[in-house]
C-alpha cells in the first residue's frame, strides 16, 4: 500500500466499508515509519508494534454501528498534548519520563472518534520557536532537504504528513506553528477561528486567546475531516462556537482576495518568496476569483508591539511555575519570555490590547471589501537545521528569536481563521527546490469559506502530490 498516495478521507471510507482493515493499515503504517522516520525524526514516543497491532485487530472487531469517523486510522499526537499511556515530554528534559494517566481534551476526542493513537510528533521545547528541535529527541528535518529545518512548532506533524507516515495530524498555532511547517513541508495546516477548537479547560480561560489547536493534512478536504472531530463546543469553555458543517463543495467564482505581500516593505522577505506566492495566486484568478494588491491596512510596528507584550504575558502565565521551581529546565528563549512577561504592568497589557482592538477594527473594514486576504506563510526559505533561528533576514538583523516569523502575527493577534497552502517550490538561489507556502485568512467565523477556497485551489494544483526525493 502506497500510503503517500492515500488521503485520510479515502482511508476512513475504505475502513468503513471493509475494503481495508485496521490491521492492514497499521502494518503498512509501521512499515512506512520504519522506512521514513530515520530520515526526518518526525515521530517520537512510538508505542510498541505488538500493542499497536493488537489495538488494530480490536478495532476491526468493533461493530460498524459503533464506529466513529476516524475509526481505525493511526494518528500520532503533537508532543505538547498529554496522552494517556504515551510518553509526553513537551520536548523538555523536565518531562523526559512523563507518561500521563489521562488524556487531554484533544487526545480524548481523537480516541472517541476511533483513531488509534500510535505515538507523538516532535516539537520544539514547550512549543517555543518555529524550528522543531529539543534536548529530548533532537531535531526534525525537512523531507525535501534533510540538511534543513522542517519548521515548527508542528514540524514533526508536517514532516510525518509529507513522508506518508500519517494521513492526518494535529498541530497547534500561536505564532505560525501550523502555518510555517506546512509551508516548509508542502502540506496544509489550518489555524481555525479562536474558540472553534476548544483548548484544555484548565487554568485561566479568558486572558490568553492567542494559541489554538488545529488540523494538518495533505488536502483541505482532509483538514475538514479532522476539524469536524475537534471543533465541538465544550461546556467548560467560556466562548464555545458552533459552526455549520464544513462543506467544501461550493463554487468560489466571484470571490475577492486581497494580496498583502510584504506589508508594504515592513517585513523582510527572502528573494523568490513573494514572486512564488504571486504565481500561486494566479491560480485563483484562473478560477474566477478576483485578486488585487492591498496597501498595508495597519502599522506593522504597532501590531508587533502588541503581540510581543501579549505573548510575553501568555508564556509567563504558562511557564511561570516551572520557572520558579526548576529554571534550569527552561531554554534561554523561554526564560526571556517569562521574565519579560513578569515585568509587564497592567497598563502595558491594556495598551497592547487597545492596539489589538484598533487592528481588529481596521481588519473588519478590509473584510467588507474582500472575502479573504493572503500573506506568505514564512519570510525565509527552510534554513539549515543546525541553526537555532535566522539572525538576519533579507539584510535585516532579527532582534528576537522569533522576529523572523513576524508575517504570521496579524492573523494570530486577532484569532482569525487561516489556511497555510503550498505555493510551489523555489526556482533559484537559496530556495531552489525547497517548498514554500502562503496563508489565506478571513474574518472570525469564516472557516468554511477559507477551506472552500483552499480545496478549489488544491484541486487545480495538488502541490502535495510532488513527493519528497526518494
Amino acid at each position: 500500500m502506497d500510503l503517500r498516495a492515500e488521503t485520510a478521507t479515502g482511508l476512513v471510507a475504505k475502513l468503513a466499508t471493509g475494503a481495508l482493515t485496521a490491521e492492514a493499515l497499521m502494518q503498512a503504517t509501521l512499515e512506512r515509519i520504519a522506512a521514513e522516520n530515520p530520515k526526518v525524526n518526525a515521530i517520537v514516543g512510538l508505542r510498541p508494534a505488538d500493542a499497536l497491532m493488537d489495538e488494530a485487530r480490536r478495532a476491526d472487531a468493533v461493530a460498524p454501528a459503533a464506529r466513529g469517523p476516524l475509526h481505525g486510522l493511526p494518528i500520532a499526537v503533537k508532543d505538547l498534548v498529554m496522552v494517556k499511556g504515551i510518553l509526553s515530554t513537551m520536548g523538555s528534559p523536565a518531562f523526559a519520563d512523563h507518561v500521563p494517566d489521562r488524556d487531554d481534551l484533544l487526545a480524548a476526542r481523537l480516541r472517541a472518534a476511533g483513531a488509534i493513537l500510535i505515538g507523538k510528533t516532535n516539537t520544539p521545547e514547550f512549543g517555543l520557536g518555529s524550528h522543531s528541535f529539543n534536548p529530548v529527541y533532537g531535531a526534525t528535518v525537512n523531507p525535501y532537504d534533510p540538511a534543513r529545518a522542517a519548521g515548527g512548532s508542528s514540524g514533526g506533524a508536517a514532516a510525518a504528513l509529507a513522508t506518508g507516515m500519517l494521513a492526518l495530524a494535529d498541530g497547534s498555532d500561536m505564532m505560525g506553528s501550523l502555518r510555517n511547517p506546512a509551508a516548509w513541508c508542502n502540506v496544509y495546516g489550518f489555524r481555525p477561528t479562536w474558540g472553534v477548537v476548544p483548548s484544555e479547560p484548565v487554568g485561566d480561560l479568558f486572558l490568553h486567546p492567542l494559541s489554538t489547536d488545529g488540523p494538518m493534512a495533505r488536502s483541505p478536504e482532509d483538514i475538514a475531516l479532522l476539524l469536524g472531530v475537534l471543533a465541538r463546543p465544550h461546556p467548560l469553555q467560556p466562548a464555545p462556537r458552533v459552526l455549520p458543517p464544513f462543506d467544501l463543495r461550493a463554487s468560489v467564482e466571484g470571490r475577492r482576495i486581497g494580496w498583502l505581500g510584504d506589508w508594504g516593505g515592513a517585513y523582510g522577505v527572502e528573494d523568490g518568496i513573494l514572486s512564488l506566492c504571486e504565481d500561486a495566486l494566479a491560480t485563483f484568478t484562473s478560477l474566477g476569483v478576483t485578486v488585487e494588491p492591498v496597501a498595508p491596512p495597519f502599522e506593522a510596528a504597532k501590531i508587533w508591539q502588541s503581540w510581543l507584550t501579549l505573548r510575553h504575558f501568555a508564556v509567563a502565565a504558562r511557564l511561570g511555575v516551572l520557572y520558579d521551581t526548576n529554571p534550569d529546565a527552561l531554554k534561554p528563549e523561554a526564560i526571556w519570555e517569562v521574565e519579560a512577561g513578569r515585568a509587564l504592568s497592567g497598563t502595558d497589557i491594556q495598551a497592547a490590547s487597545a492596539i489589538r482592538s484598533d487592528w481588529h477594527r481596521a481588519a473588519a473594514a478590509l473584510f467588507d471589501r474582500y472575502d479573504a486576504l493572503v500573506l506568505p506563510s514564512a519570510q525565509v526559505w527552510p534554513f539549515p537545521a543546525v541553526w537555532r533561528y535566522p539572525e538576519i533576514v533579507a539584510g535585516r538583523a532579527m532582534d528576537t528569536y522569533h522576529r523572523w516569523m513576524e508575517v504570521v502575527v496579524p492573523v494570530s493577534l486577532l484569532g482569525l481563521p487561516a489556511l497555510a497552502m503550498p505555493a510551489g517550490f523555489g526556482a533559484e538561489g537559496v530556495g531552489k527546490g525547497l517548498p514554500m507556502g502562503m496563508q489565506i485568512f478571513g474574518p472570525r467565523g469564516a472557516d468554511t469559506g477559507i477551506l472552500q477556497l483552499g480545496q478549489t485551489y488544491h484541486g487545480a494544483t495538488d502541490w502535495p502530490g510532488r513527493v519528497p526525493p526518494g
